[in-house]
């Protein structure tokens, strides 16, 4: 009897372990230091808006390599498109009763589209990033990136803004929300 009560109780272990979904913070910090290979390379400085290049190299984490590259050249307005291939990444889709991202797990795939901004938020650069990725049947998952390791490369084209764009606390969410007449 003993051995069927913990044969069921570790049955139902696994099965709850298995249908657990992971939640992450949409305010969550992003970790520096994840893309040692990312190359950066200014196209043209037109006045006061600049366009670069950031070449991500494979096992670079690009949301890190992003928060790095506003950090360094002091972006405080963006926007940004890519291309490229993916090694895995995870995908938020937000929960409005848990306010956090439902984490989507996806493996090696195609970036179909990737479109995003930076803004300031608490004194630091936030890089936003909408994605969608084809995986190898054709089918498409996306949403709000929280990670992506780059497969052979990704070519990230950002435009660079000469006026800083703030985002504040929206308390509904928890969620940063660029706020176009914020002033520091």
């Amino acid at each position: 009897m003993k051995q069927l009560t913990f044969f069921t109780l570790l049955v139902m272990i696994i099965r709850l372990t298995a249908n657990a979904q992971e939640f992450v913070s949409p305010s969550l910090p992003v970790a520096t230091g994840k893309s040692p290979g990312v190359k950066v390379k200014l196209l043209d400085s037109a006045g006061q808006t600049k366009t670069y290049v950031l070449v991500f190299s494979p096992g670079d984490e690009v949301r890190s390599g992003l928060t790095e590259f506003a950090q360094k050249y002091d972006v405080k307005s963006a926007h940004y498109t890519a291309i490229g291939d993916v090694f895995s990444a995870k995908v938020g889709f937000f929960d409005y009763e848990r306010k956090m991202f439902k984490v989507i797990p996806i493996d090696t795939s195609e970036v179909t589209s990737f479109i995003g901004n930076i803004a300031i938020f608490n004194g630091k650069p936030v890089a936003h990033t909408h994605v969608s990725l084809a995986v190898k049947d054709g089918s498409v998952k996306g949403g709000h990136l929280l990670e992506l390791f780059v497969g052979p490369t990704l070519e990230v084209f950002v435009t660079v803004e000469p006026t800083t764009l703030y985002k504040k606390l929206d308390t509904r969410y928890d969620a940063g929300v660029i706020d176009p007449y914020l002033e520091k």
